[in-house]
């Protein structure tokens, strides 16, 4: 595997304790409620100190595994049910399933191939920007570097934000922007307000793998439509509107992930006239905006912000580990999510939102986002042309972005290439990953970015 081993260390002693503690839960000889040895007893069976077991003992209390009830000894604590959430939905294999993908992809040594992952190599983003701008962050006065950010955020950054949304098409003033810890935290918020356990959420198929796994954490029924070159099929979408009655459509328009296909003007206002008709809200992720070289059709810019909520962050174009994002919506609903962000987050990421700030506003930015777009073209180019000597057939040539949806060769299924690649170490994306229906099992998922080592193809040749 990939993942570097975890070594086998010796416990220490107290961890030795909480261990013979977890362990006697687990196989139900102490449930919830039942009262735990004395720090004596359990120090004589276990050979340790009376200091060792009672430093475990305070660890678990703290870990909420176990209660302490004064004069009266230490209790196992009424354990929540913990909610799995490869539990939820189908059962599928561990290597097709989203959260597994999420996990090799971020877990995985930065040296080890990753043409599965969603984001690009740490080389192509602007590193001395960013660094320039935590300097800059760094000399700011005490609220910066210490206090909590507005609820809204920081009110130049959602300023430069509606200038930019100005850009594609989506009128949104200062104050119908919010800021959030990330594109992901965005929709979270947006769930948490808009939904209701056993709630129908449409989805294109295939989607953004992690839409499926955020929507899962929320108990939702997930619908998908077929994705075609130019956006969902819309008789479908017509189906699914009258038989399910979705609440919510999430999507990505401009780039579409995993396929790379953009949204046509005729099917954009198709697509708002049956939201219109069957009441349906639309959450528009807009992440991939700075890879396109002309702004393609928003259905927020038609919509008005009206049905349409955009969301939306800056993880793939300047660094993924500032998070920051932010929704723009209708008044109405950005009072709501105010006061949820408050509940669950209390205030935004001060510094977080300088940075950002700071760095889209220097002219530099531009820059590095038209280098970005056409560094990414000669790799679509580069990385298609390898792909189809291996068998590899683009489903569409995108006019955009990281992501090659493909055919595998020679009606291989995808999983079993996936299975595969990881006994060379290498995490591929299987199309199954981004299907609700589970009818990709021919596609892959390829970012030409992260394929510029020379041993991703020479896996691939072996593996085909």
């Amino acid at each position: 595997m990939a993942v570097e081993a975890v070594r086998m260390e010796r416990p220490s002693r107290s961890g030795l304790v909480m261990a013979t503690i977890h362990q006697r839960i687990a196989s139900r000889c102490l449930s919830a409620g039942s009262k735990l040895p004395s720090v004596r007893s359990m120090a004589r069976s276990l050979q340790v100190s009376v200091s060792t077991v009672v430093e475990a003992y305070n660890r678990l209390v703290a870990d909420g595994v176990i209660a302490s009830r004064p004069g009266s000894g230490f209790y196992v604590a009424a354990q929540a049910t913990p909610m799995t959430l490869s539990a939820i939905g189908p059962k599928r294999d561990r290597a097709i399933d989203p959260l597994w993908v999420s996990r090799q992809s971020l877990e995985t040594d930065d040296a080890v191939p990753k043409p599965g992952c969603g984001w690009l190599p740490a080389s192509w983003l602007p590193e001395a920007r960013i660094r320039a701008g935590l300097r800059a962050a760094s000399r700011g006065g005490a609220d910066a570097l210490a206090n909590y950010a507005s609820p809204l955020g920081l009110p130049p950054l959602r300023q430069l934000i509606g200038r930019r949304l100005g850009e594609r098409g989506v009128e949104a003033a200062p104050d119908q922007i919010i800021l959030t810890e990330s594109g992901t935290q965005a929709i979270d918020l947006l769930c948490r307000t808009l939904l209701e356990p056993g709630s129908t959420v449409l989805v294109d198929d295939p989607c953004y793998f992690n839409f499926q796994a955020l929507l899962r954490a929320h108990r939702v029924r997930m619908v998908g439509v077929p994705y075609t070159p130019v956006g969902p099929d819309l008789d479908a979408f017509a189906a699914v509107l009258a038989a399910h009655r979705p609440r919510l459509y999430i999507t990505n328009s401009a780039v579409h992930n995993p396929t790379g296909a953009t949204l046509s003007p005729v099917v954009a206002h198709k697509i708002l006239k049956l939201a219109d008709q069957h009441g349906l809200v639309i959450v528009e992720d807009d992440i991939f905006a700075d890879f396109e070289h002309q702004p393609a059709p928003r259905l927020a810019g038609f919509d008005g912000l009206d049905r349409v909520i955009a969301i939306g962050s800056f993880s793939k174009t300047l660094s993924a580990a500032v998070r920051c994002g932010f929704i723009a919506a209708k008044p109405a609903l950005i009072d709501g999510l105010v006061d949820l962000k408050i509940a669950t987050t209390f205030g935004g990421g001060r510094l977080n939102e300088d940075l950002v700030h700071t760095v889209l506003a220097d002219g530099g930015y531009r820059k590095h986002a038209e280098r970005l777009r056409g560094r990414l073209e000669r790799a679509r180019r580069e990385v298609g042309a390898r792909l189809k000597e291996l068998g590899f057939e683009p489903w569409i040539e995108p006019r955009a972005g990281m992501f090659l949806w493909c055919r595998v060769p020679g009606g291989c299924d995808a999983g079993d290439l996936a299975r595969a690649a990881l006994r060379s170490d290498m995490v591929l994306a299987p199309g199954n990953v981004f299907s609700v229906s589970q009818t990709a099992g021919a596609f892959m998922r390829f970012n030409v970015a992260q394929m510029q080592d020379s041993r991703t193809f020479e896996v691939l040749r072996t593996l085909v």
